[in-house]
């Protein structure tokens, strides 16, 4: 199998070997930017107790709040898929943009005029310095998948490593079945 390099819109998940890793363990991650001075990007299967009316009591919205990483926990991003509706959007890759205007955004968001599907929030994000997310590749941490569903935003947020782990195939099989402590097994 021919591995894949990390990239803009790619996704690296997590490696069953780093199951001891509290930041990381069973995380799918959507790469928002790669280059050869640092790599960013935000945990898409780790839903908090938060929605964004918890966070910012002037939106009037229920849409959950997501841990992004454990970089600087107390900012909030954004990934979606409106960048017509929010100027100054990044795109990612494949109709999925980082960021925009945010006073706008909070506009859309109390006209109820975006919904769950078109956006998510993440408190903090994942961040590697040069050469440290490649070094962890090497280190088997993680490995990198395309980003091969029509709106990442509506994955299932509980089998969504467990269908990578099985798409990926081989001795992934036996860890996409495993139980998340496996001292219960």
């Amino acid at each position: 199998m021919v591995a894949l390099k990390p990239q803009k819109g790619r996704l690296l998940i997590a490696d069953p070997a780093i199951l001891n890793d509290s930041s990381f363990k069973r995380t799918i991650i959507l790469l928002t930017e790669h280059s050869e001075k640092s790599s960013v990007g935000f945990i898409l299967n780790r839903p908090m107790n938060h929605v964004l009316s918890d966070l910012i009591p002037e939106i009037d919205c229920d849409f959950k709040i997501y841990e992004g990483g454990p970089v600087e926990q107390d900012n909030l991003y954004f990934i979606h898929k409106v960048p017509h509706l929010l100027p100054n959007s990044v795109e990612v890759a494949n109709g999925m943009y980082w960021g925009g205007n945010f006073e706008l955004l909070k506009d859309l968001l109390n006209k109820k005029q975006l919904e769950a599907s078109d956006i998510r929030f993440f408190l903090g994000y994942s961040g590697w310095s040069s050469n440290q997310l490649e070094e962890e590749l090497l280190m088997d941490s993680w490995f990198v998948s395309e980003n091969d569903y029509d709106n990442i935003l509506t994955t299932n947020d509980q089998s969504f490593w467990k269908d990578k782990l099985l798409q990926r195939g081989g001795k992934y099989k036996i860890w996409a079945n495993a139980p998340s402590d496996i001292q219960m097994n």
